[in-house]
C-alpha cells in the first residue's frame, strides 16, 4: 500500500489504538478491504480495551461539482466490503468516527458501523451517488435499521445530502464539534476506564432489540443487487 493512498492502519506504541482514514472517493478496492480486515485481525489480538479510531469524509470543496463518480464495482466485492464492516460490528473494540466534509459512499458505510460518531460543522452525509443513486451496499439496510423507515424517508429529502446538524437531530451522529481532537478524548476516555466487558457485548443487546435485525443482513444484501439496476449491476465505467 502507497503512503499516498486515502486508507492506513497505524497502531499507536503502548496503546491499543488502531486508526483507518477512508475518504468515501476512493473506488471499492481489495486493499481498501484488506485494510479493514487487517484492522479487524489486530483488534482481536490486542489486549484490553481496543480502540478504533476513523477517520472519514473529504473536503466539501473536493465535490463542490457534485458528489464523485465512483467507478462501480463487482459483486463479490461488494460482499466482501460489507463483511469486512460486520466484522468491525461484531469486534471487542470501541468504534469511534470523526467524519468531516463529504462522507458518502464506503466513509458513509463506516461511519453508520460505529459505536459513537463526531461530525465537524461542515459535515454533509451523502447516501445518494452522482446519478441520484444509493450506494450499492447497506447504506439503505443500516440506516433504516436504526432510524426506522419513517425518518430516513423525511431525510432523504436533503438531495443534496444531510448536513450536520441534521444528521444530528436525526442521531446519525452523536455530536457536531469544532475541537474534534478534545471531543474525541472525552468519547473514548469512558471506554478506556471501563476497559470490560468487550464493546461487542454491549451491542448485542441492541442489535438484538433493534428493526435492523427485522431484516438479517445476509438476506437484505442479496435483495439489494438484484432489487433494482444500481451501480452494482452496471458495466464498469471511468474511474475517479
Amino acid at each position: 500500500m502507497s503512503s499516498g493512498s486515502a486508507y492506513r492502519t497505524v497502531a499507536v506504541r503502548g496503546r491499543a489504538d488502531f486508526r483507518l482514514s477512508i475518504t468515501g472517493t476512493e473506488r471499492l478496492t481489495p486493499e481498501l478491504i484488506g485494510a479493514v480486515e487487517s484492522l479487524c485481525a489486530r483488534v482481536a489480538e490486542a489486549p484490553g480495551a481496543p480502540v478504533v479510531i476513523l477517520r472519514l469524509g473529504t473536503p466539501r470543496a473536493s465535490v463542490a461539482a457534485g458528489p464523485p463518480v465512483v467507478e462501480p464495482a463487482a459483486i463479490h466485492l461488494v460482499s466482501r466490503w460489507e463483511r469486512s464492516l460486520r466484522r468491525l460490528e461484531r469486534s471487542a473494540a470501541g468504534a469511534f468516527a470523526v467524519a468531516h466534509g463529504w462522507c458518502g459512499g464506503t466513509a458513509l458505510e463506516a461511519l453508520l458501523s460505529c459505536d459513537y460518531r463526531i461530525g465537524t460543522p461542515d459535515l454533509l452525509l451523502a447516501p445518494l451517488g452522482a446519478a441520484g443513486e444509493p450506494w450499492p451496499g447497506m447504506i439503505a439496510h443500516r440506516l433504516t435499521g436504526q432510524l426506522g423507515p419513517a425518518r430516513v424517508r423525511r431525510l432523504s429529502r436533503y438531495e443534496g445530502g444531510v448536513p450536520g446538524p441534521r444528521a444530528l437531530d436525526a442521531g446519525l451522529v452523536d455530536e457536531i464539534a469544532q475541537d474534534t481532537p478534545r471531543a474525541l478524548a472525552a468519547a473514548v476516555a469512558p471506554v478506556r476506564r471501563l476497559g470490560g466487558p468487550p464493546q461487542a457485548r454491549r451491542r448485542r443487546p441492541l442489535a438484538e432489540t433493534g428493526a435492523v435485525t427485522a431484516t438479517r443482513f445476509d438476506e437484505a444484501f442479496g435483495i439489494r443487487p438484484a432489487a433494482a439496476p444500481g451501480p452494482s449491476r452496471r458495466r464498469p465505467g471511468p474511474a475517479v
